[in-house]
């Protein structure tokens, strides 16, 4: 479905003092009102007037000046648009009383990006999470009709659409439908929770995407997975958690998570109700910061990005898990990614990539296997030779750095973690030393043995 639709950015030239703190990195009204076209794009509107509204002050009523709000009634009867869509966050009452000053339907950025995830959302994980966000911002509002019941098409009716009906939002009703909701969420974050335990005991360490959207996510996930994953130019292409194993390069095996992308302003019910799968960065190995170096805002995006994080209670500044991943260098000119390439290679915690084309992802396996590979130590130990079962395990849970076979033994040298040290010894008769052994292996013992017999013969 498609509807004619204003986008409106509303850029606040001065704050009354003590409002908020200006952003280190402030972001570009310009690109920023492409965004929020593209945030249209995303569920298929019509896009048919776009700009950025400058004000001065915000006017309780309506967020924008009388002549600002007359002069946009105009636009919208000229170009017969149905819907408005302003980039802001706007009161149950400024909503009302623009529907009613420009006669059509008028969302705010939390209402938009809601619908884009209702009607994205593919799994029954994610349409749980969508619509207890939609409910619990309806909740907070109840100005605004409970529309979605009675709907033919995806999303949480904020927009409007075709066999609808505006019924009166009931309290109890969603209350209820709230309670159930977060206790079917309960539910997936104890199944979560089990998965986890389970591959802990496997182990797969898990390696998390994480980054603004359309920074290419979805794109790096598939040239590194050899996965088809839904990856297109497109604001929230992927909502879905989706993993898939992940071979490193030192022959290790982990699993590699694309998570949903993040924005500006993310609506802080959607937060939480993602909260369930967001638990999988917190509790990863390694964190992919991906990010559009070659977009103009990606500074202020990367702030973004950093924000959630602290959110989830993740310190970008101390945190080791986290690699940031310059993506898209393909779209540089050559000479400045020929110089980021360079600074990224002395850098342990950043990488330039282009999940296009596959340039420097071969560097990037290596960090994640380096960082994945920090906790594990180093040891000794013997095998017996024909014990395939031990050294097979060995080669598949952990790193093998030195081998020498005997006639009886296997002399292996290898790196696991504290945790694998433990398995091991749990399931195989044999213990690991620090420094490798200087006596005589048990083959030759023996050999000495037959000599000593012979000379004595």
């Amino acid at each position: 479905m498609t509807e004619k639709t204003i986008v409106l950015h509303p850029e606040l030239l001065h704050q009354r003092a003590g409002e908020g703190q200006p952003r280190r990195y402030a972001r570009d009204p310009d690109a920023a009102l492409e965004e929020a076209v593209g945030l249209a794009a995303a569920i298929d509107l019509e896009v048919v007037h776009a700009e950025v509204v400058r004000l001065q002050r915000v006017t309780p009523a309506t967020l924008m000046g009388s002549g600002v709000v007359n002069r946009l009634k105009e636009v919208a009867e000229e170009e017969g648009a149905g819907l408005v869509f302003v980039d802001h966050a706007l009161s149950p009452v400024q909503q009302r009383n623009l529907e009613k000053a420009w006669q059509c339907k008028v969302i705010d950025r939390t209402g938009l990006i809601l619908e884009i995830f209702g009607a994205r959302a593919r799994t029954k994980e994610g349409q749980l999470q969508v619509e207890l966000a939609a409910l619990s911002f309806q909740r907070s509002r109840l100005v605004r009709s409970w529309t979605h019941l009675e709907r033919q098409r995806g999303g949480f009716g904020f927009m409007g659409g075709p066999g609808e009906t505006q019924i009166e939002i009931d309290r109890r009703l969603i209350d209820e439908r709230i309670r159930k909701l977060r206790g079917e969420l309960d539910h997936v974050r104890a199944n979560r929770k089990l998965q986890r335990e389970s591959r802990k005991r496997e182990p797969y360490p898990i390696v998390a995407i994480v980054g603004y959207t359309n920074a290419g996510k979805s794109t790096l996930f598939n040239r590194a997975t050899g996965a088809e994953v839904f990856a297109k130019d497109l604001l929230f292409a992927t909502l879905d958690t989706t993993m898939r194993g992940l071979k490193l390069p030192s022959g290790r095996n982990a699993i590699l998570s694309d998570t949903v992308g993040f924005i500006s302003d993310l609506p802080t019910h959607l937060v939480a109700a993602f909260r369930a799968t967001l638990e999988e960065v917190q509790e990863a190995a390694v964190i992919l910061h991906v990010r559009d170096v070659a977009h103009e805002n990606t500074e202020a995006e990367r702030e973004d990005v950093l924000s959630i994080l602290r959110d989830l209670g993740i310190d970008p500044d101390t945190d080791v898990r986290l690699i940031e991943v310059m993506n898209k260098i393909d779209c540089l000119p050559a000479r400045e990614r020929k110089a980021l390439l360079n600074r990224t290679k002395r850098v342990d915690n950043v990488c330039a990539v282009s999940a296009l084309t596959g340039e420097g992802l071969d560097g990037l396996l290596e960090k994640i296997d380096a960082r994945i590979n920090r906790d594990r130590k180093q040891k000794f130990v013997d095998i017996d030779i024909a014990d395939g079962k031990a050294i097979a395990w060995l080669y598949r849970r952990g790193e093998v750095l030195e081998r020498k076979d005997d006639e009886t033994l296997a002399h292996m040298k290898v790196g696991l973690d504290d945790a694998d040290y433990e398995r091991f010894t749990t399931l195989f008769p044999y213990k690991f030393t620090e420094k490798k052994p200087r006596g005589k292996s048990k083959a030759g013992t023996k050999k000495t043995e037959k000599t000593k017999r012979k000379a004595k013969a």
